[in-house]
């Protein structure tokens, strides 16, 4: 008997502690978000991303981790191979990627196909009902709905807020990535994706 209140105590504090482990890295990254919006002209977004956008000087091996898609099939970065991705990690809690989402939707819309995808993967923990409701609230209908909601993304790929972006070669290795909110269907990003999809 004593051992099994021993076991459930230590249940207990363990769920308590990847809960608030949980609320803190959402916390953080929630402020580091904030502090992304500050950094451009009163919250709205940069102008110019592609002069800012930090591009390796060799791409980059990525840590594979598993998500799901709208209809809720299990997917993964190696489902997108052989297409140039921006890959965008966002929530519906995030206030920039509120105000960035629709430019990720026209750059979808205007640049995506077999050679090319945004890849918006949200890591709300509500799912996909959350950001479904979210896409029809804001009308977004060229993305399609891709959800990490335990979180695993953030960390494989040392995402430290959001919204985070990265330019994936077809190769699946990262060329770039991109801090902040961003004007993501302007005229220098489409120059640097169709660089990238020429190759």
């Amino acid at each position: 008997m004593r051992l099994t209140k021993k076991l459930l105590v230590v249940a207990v504090v363990f769920a308590a502690s990847i809960t608030a482990a949980a609320l803190v890295y959402k916390a953080r990254v929630a402020v580091q978000s904030d502090t992304s919006v500050s950094a451009t002209t009163k919250g709205s977004l940069t102008s110019k991303p592609g002069f800012v956008f930090a591009i390796h000087p060799q791409p980059k091996a990525l840590k594979e981790f598993k998500f799901v898609s709208g209809d809720l099939k299990a997917a993964s970065l190696s489902d997108f191979r052989g297409k140039v991705v921006l890959l965008n990690i966002w929530a519906t809690w995030c206030g920039p990627c509120r105000i960035e989402m629709p430019t990720l939707d026209r750059l979808q819309a205007m640049l995506g196909g077999p050679d090319f995808e945004v890849l918006a993967l949200s890591i709300d923990q509500g799912g996909v009902p959350v950001v479904k409701d979210f896409y029809e609230e804001l009308g977004l209908k060229a993305l399609r709905i891709f959800v990490d909601p335990s979180m695993t993304a953030p960390v494989a790929l040392n995402a430290l807020g959001v919204p985070t972006t990265l330019l994936i070669s077809r190769e699946g290795r990262e060329i770039g990535r991109y801090t902040g909110p961003a004007e993501w269907d302007g005229p220098e990003v489409e120059a640097l994706i169709r660089g990238y999809q020429k190759n």
